[in-house]
């Protein structure tokens, strides 16, 4: 069984996989290693990094930065560990990365501001799942039905996640 990796524009749910927390550390380690010198965090988002949590079976790593500016330094080397920089993908306010190719999409990487409103989001939606277990099971039943209904189409699976996703940065926020 494959522990991370999914092909592009498909949405297909895993339980949460502690390996996953590990494999995050080595890719880290690797980035800290490559582009450590422009960079001023680097956290563990997405579902992958909540326990409990239903995923896409890719690692998100957000990586906080000075500015925008000083994230386009990580661009050359980033490319150079694999990733492929798919400028803003229509985010404005980061430097986008995927890992893999378009069978295997593995990890991706965002850059940001650190404490910026994108890095902000990231690290309070996370940090509320990880204490909020009752709220992670809503979520996986959301993820679950809408996987079911959009498997073959990741944007509007996404799209129709981000609602619940703002609903609990405002309740998070408040707390």
């Amino acid at each position: 069984m494959k522990i991370i990796g999914l092909q592009s524009k498909k949405v297909r749910l895993f339980s949460y996989n502690p390996a996953w927390k590990r494999l995050y550390k080595e890719e880290e380690k690797l980035l800290r290693f490559v582009i450590g010198k422009y960079v001023l965090d680097i956290q563990h988002v997405g579902s992958t990094s909540i326990p409990g949590a239903k995923a896409k079976p890719i690692i998100d790593i957000a990586i906080g930065v000075k500015n925008l500016k000083e994230g386009e330094k990580c661009i050359k080397p980033l490319k150079q560990l694999g990733y492929e920089y798919k400028h803003n993908a229509g985010i404005k306010g980061r430097h986008f990365f995927v890992k893999g190719n378009e069978i295997n999409r593995t990890h991706y990487v965002h850059i940001e501001k650190l404490d910026g409103r994108l890095w902000k989001n990231h690290i309070i939606f996370r940090d509320y799942l990880r204490k909020y277990k009752e709220t992670v099971k809503e979520y996986n039943e959301l993820k679950e039905k809408l996987a079911k209904k959009y498997k073959d189409d990741r944007d509007t699976y996404t799209a129709w996640k981000d609602s619940f996703i703002q609903g609990i940065i405002k309740k998070a926020e408040k707390d």
